[in-house]
Order: C-alpha cells, then structure tokens, then sequence
C-alpha cells in the first residue's frame, strides 16, 4: 500500500521568496579570466617543450601565446574590480588563506618569465644585434622554464579561487574542479599549438591536447555524478548547454588530433579546442550563479552534513 502523508512535501523556499545567498556580482570577464589564464598557463608548458627538444616553430606561437594569454587574464581581473586602478594594492600583503593574494602573487612570479621569453621571439634583428637583445636571448630558455614550472599553479589556482567561496555548484565541486581546469589548460595550449605552429612540429600540441581534453572530460563527469544536488546546477539550463557544446568540441578536436595530419584538419581541431576549453570555463561560471538562487542547493546539502556527522557520532 502506498504511504498516506499527512502533510505536503517540503518545498526547499526562502523567507519572502528571497534568495539565501546573493548571486556573485561577477560579470562574464570572470569567466574569460578563467579561460585566458589557463591558455597562457598550457601554452607556456608547451614551448618549454618546443625549446628544450628543438621546436622553434612551436616555441614561438606558444611562447607569443603564453604572454598574450596572461596580459588578457590580467587585464580582466582588473577590470571586472571595483577600483581597478587600485589592484596594486593586492601586492602590499601576501595571505596564505587567501586564494585571491596566493593566486595574485602566483601570477605575479608566472609573468615575467612569460613575459622576457615572448619578448626574445618579438625582437626584430636589429634588435638582436644589439647588448640588450643577445641579453633578453641569453635568458629566454631561463625565463621560459621558469615560466613553465609556476604555469601549473596559474592553471590551478582560479579553481581554488572559486570553491573557497559559499557558491554551492564551486564549493561542492573542490575536488574536481582543478583537474577540470588543469586539463583545459592543456587542451587550450594544445589547441593554439595546432592552429598557429608548422604542421611538422605540431606533434607536441597534439600529444598535449589529447591528454589535456582527456583529463578535462573525465574530471567533468565524475564531478557530475559525484557532488550531489548541486550537480543540477551544471546539468540543466544555460551551463548544461554550454558543457554539451564544450564536450562535444573537446572531444572532437581531440580526435583530430590523433587522427588528422593534413594542416587543414589540424588547424580546425586546433580550434574546436580552443574553443571548447573556453566554453567549460563559461559553462562553470553560469552554473555557480545559476546554484545562488535556488535555495535547495543551500539547504540540502546542509542538511546532508549535519545528518552525517549525528550517524558518525552514534
């Protein structure tokens, strides 16, 4: 016999109809934060590749590539601040429980050495010839080490970033969202090592995207099935759209990558990547807002806590 209730099932509501948190007052440029600073962060790993095994082709593009990537990175996260012109403000302290001060002095370490490695690719011969240019070529290969060995933390920080705050879909997620935005550095970097590098030294960007896309798209599931309620937030509406589309460039271009060797074939994978990597960063950012405003996503998963540590006890 099926059971009588006495009374309605719960609905999951606010006070008033009021939201229980706020939805972060981040705009869009957060989420091209996102995905520029993990662009830049895979790029930078991939030339230091390029140059250690004789790639001057890849190195180039990948070294322009990681500059571009982090100057675009910084000048969204400025941007999207209050006071943009007070960002240097961020330097004057470094807090170790804040992933804000970590991440600005992370970046703060990754920059130069980006920054001196794509310059030695800029100069023009002249300038080659000149003290200063054989200086900045003397130190490149320093400089881009140096900037391949801290771009692991520049991919991996913004994750951390996002679930130390209380936004359910990023909180919940803590412990898949750095593999998701690891691998999507790499792809990233991958992808424009394809689109942009000679055919004969894509190699490399290939290996990279397709290991990258794999760790991305797996992470991406397993985060899906193992976080709970708030794993709605990121399978319905806008952020499912966007993570259907994500998924299906990802895993395309990944599988041109192993298969395509024609430029043309390489060029447009390179680019589904691209791509791709971008609209996951996207596809989280709307789901975090998306899970502020149900407030289901709030209480449950308090609920589930408080009942889990009263079973421990018993």
């Amino acid at each position: 016999m099926k059971e009588q209730l006495a009374v309605p099932r719960a609905e999951f509501r606010s006070y008033y109809g009021k939201q229980i948190l706020k939805t972060p007052v981040w705009n869009w440029m957060i989420a091209a934060y996102l995905f520029t600073g993990g662009l830049s962060a895979g790029s930078a790993m991939l030339a230091a590749g390029a140059d250690l095994t004789g790639l001057p082709g890849l190195r180039k593009v990948s070294r322009i590539g990681s500059l571009a990537g982090v100057l675009a990175s910084l000048y969204f996260l400025i941007a999207d601040l209050g006071r943009p012109e007070r960002f240097h403000h961020m330097l004057r302290v470094a807090k170790p429980s804040s992933p804000m001060s970590v991440g600005t002095w992370i970046l703060s370490a990754y920059g130069p050495g980006s920054g001196v490695a794509a310059v030695a690719e800029l100069m023009p011969s002249w300038l080659r010839r000149t003290r200063l240019g054989r200086l900045v070529a003397r130190l490149a290969r320093p400089a881009g080490l140096w900037a391949a060995a801290t771009a692991p933390g520049v991919a991996s920080y913004t994750a951390v970033l996002l679930s130390q705050t209380a936004v359910p879909a990023w909180r919940e997620a803590h412990p898949y969202l750095p593999f998701v935005f690891t691998g999507s550095a790499a792809a990233s970097g991958g992808g424009l090592g394809m689109l942009l590098a000679p055919t004969a030294e894509t190699g490399p960007a290939r290996r990279m995207a397709v290991v990258g896309a794999a760790v991305e798209v797996t992470a991406s599931r397993v985060m899906e099935q193992r976080i709970g309620l708030p794993a709605e937030a990121y399978t319905t509406g806008k952020p499912h759209r966007l993570r259907q589309l994500s998924e299906a460039l990802t895993v395309g271009g990944a599988v041109g990558a192993v298969l395509g060797r024609r430029r043309a074939v390489t060029a447009v994978s390179g680019a589904a990547l691209l791509v791709g990597s971008a609209l996951q960063r996207f596809a989280v950012f709307e789901a975090g807002v998306a899970s502020t405003r149900d407030p289901k996503y709030v209480v449950v998963p308090q609920r589930e806590r408080v009942n889990a540590r009263e079973r421990a006890r018993l």
